[in-house]
């Protein structure tokens, strides 16, 4: 048995939303916390390299080695998330933008009144401190620095990117994260002289982890929720070797959008179907629970360098991006667009690429848990470009790509690989389907919506429908994705319901 002298209050996950909260709660010495991690925790001062070096994701020395099937004849590809404290935000790229405000708008109009843009710009204000802007846009004093690569830094690929997009008309944008802004110009990223800055860094202080308040417990993998009638007072874990039961007063559930469905369906809350076929005794029926599986589909197009351009996997693989909107919707920028540095195919040659996502998409793919063995990995079939107007969209970004190709500054560099093969529509729409994976932005399998539901499983606060002292505050919640990266919107997300939370627990 593992426990406190009076049951703490028990976070399961140590990511971007665990270390948030982690953080925001322990700033009241009258409460214990405990923060448990699968992974392992490493002092900030003494990160392996893998998760210091900001110039690319981690894929395999901290991940949970998921696979996913982006579409249908598409191979299966990797879908890497951070098993460590700091999570995914400790193996990312580093982008840092929030989406634009009709993303969260979009939340309100579902009933979620409290999620508008208005309301939720404070909090970005707050976790942030931005190193270029200090308008009343942008936070000063926030945890997570955010500054954008200056021109003397870009490497040749995304300098000439840049180049591209200015001969081909497009309007420069020098802050990607005002409200409305679309065009090209830097990434807001959260890395300074090339380091990763985690959440984990952030919010995980010194001073925080010497809190009496706060216990780090690493290398404890959870395997459910415990449970008397409709309340949650535990979690059982598995650590080194041993199945152990640590009481809670209060589960707060931040395992991120693949962990935390599976672990709520191992401990009977979901489908009721779902619960029975995996063979654990039911506790709850809630029919959102892992239903459906968001994500932005990519695709993109990989260019052979010229002679005498350097294309060296040591460079920043992302600096820049063009936003820009698809007509699809009343939205000024649901479409991204960003030059590769360098692929990682598998080869000598010399490859850059552009690479597009749909910010916006109108499917969705799905999770299956074979087995409530929690070490069996969830079979992860993302469905990417199923959709046709995906498809459709994905072959228009693709034309902008072709054209941007066709610039003096990108034609100068490189040409496309097989360039018969993206000739015409059919062709580009074949292309689409087959080259094209994961943002790396999976979220919306535990939503929350206004009322209990195929559509919702938590209300607004993350409060499990139907269930006392459980709660849910990760990127699962988001009922649709937000139209770019979604680490700053889940860093948003929980010093927002963190900040409900420390009123509700008081």
């Amino acid at each position: 048995m593992v426990r406190g002298v009076a049951a703490p209050i028990v976070i399961v996950g140590a990511g971007s939303s665990g270390v948030v909260v982690a953080n925001r709660l322990t700033c009241r010495s009258s409460r214990e916390v405990w923060l448990l991690e699968a992974g392992p925790d490493y002092d900030t001062g003494d990160l392996p390299p893998d998760l210091s070096d900001g110039r690319r994701n981690s894929m395999t020395a901290h991940d949970w080695g998921y696979r996913h099937k982006p579409s249908r004849r598409a191979r299966l590809s990797r879908l890497p998330r951070g098993r460590v404290v700091g999570g995914s935000s400790a193996v990312n790229t580093c982008i840092a933008l929030r989406g634009q405000p009709a993303d969260f708008d979009e939340w309100a109009d579902r009933g979620l009144s409290e999620w508008s843009f208005e309301a939720c710009m404070p909090a970005f204000c707050r976790l942030e401190r931005d190193l270029d802007f200090s308008d009343s846009y942008h936070g000063r004093d926030g945890p997570l620095p955010i500054r954008r690569h200056p021109q003397g830094e870009l490497v040749p690929v995304q300098a000439a990117f840049l180049e591209a997009c200015a001969e081909r008309g497009y309007e420069p944008c020098h802050d990607s994260n005002a409200p409305g802004q679309a065009g090209y110009g830097p990434h807001a990223m959260n890395k300074i002289e090339g380091r990763r800055i985690s959440a984990a860094e952030a919010y995980l202080t010194p001073a925080v982890r010497a809190r009496d308040n706060l216990r780090i417990v690493s290398d404890c993998h959870a395997r459910r929720v415990l449970f008397s009638g409709v309340r949650a007072i535990g979690v059982e874990v598995e650590r080194r070797g041993r199945v152990e039961r640590v009481d809670a007063s209060t589960v707060i559930l931040c395992a991120g959008a693949i962990n935390t469905p599976g672990i709520l369906l191992r401990s009977g809350v979901g489908a009721d179907a779902e619960v029975r076929r995996l063979q654990c005794e039911p506790v709850l029926d809630a029919p959102a629970v892992g239903r459906r599986l968001l994500d932005h589909p990519g695709t993109g197009i990989f260019v052979l360098a010229r002679r005498g351009l350097q294309v060296d996997r040591g460079q920043p693989i992302l600096q820049t991006v063009l936003r820009f909107p698809s007509g699809a919707f009343d939205h000024p920028a649901d479409m991204l667009l960003q030059p590769a540095s360098y692929t990682l195919l598998p080869g000598r040659a010399p490859l850059f690429g552009l690479v597009t996502q749909v910010g916006k998409p109108r499917g969705h793919g799905r999770l299956h848990f074979p087995s409530a063995d929690p070490h069996v990995r969830p079979r992860i079939q993302s469905r990417f470009f199923e959709h046709q107007d995906d498809r459709r969209l994905g072959r228009e970004a693709l034309k902008r790509c072709l054209e941007l190709l066709d610039t003096r500054a990108l034609s100068g560099i490189g040409r496309p690989m097989l360039p018969r093969l993206l000739r015409g529509d059919r062709a580009l729409e074949r292309v689409v389907s087959v080259l094209c994976d994961s943002g790396y932005h999976p979220c919306g399998t535990v939503p929350m919506g206004s009322r209990p539901g195929p559509d919702a499983a938590t209300d607004g606060r993350g409060r499990v429908f139907g269930l006392h002292g459980l709660f849910v505050v990760d990127a699962s919640l988001m009922p649709t994705v937000p139209s770019s990266n979604i680490h700053l919107p889940t860093l948003m997300m929980a010093e927002r319901l963190a900040e409900w939370l420390d009123r509700d627990l008081q």
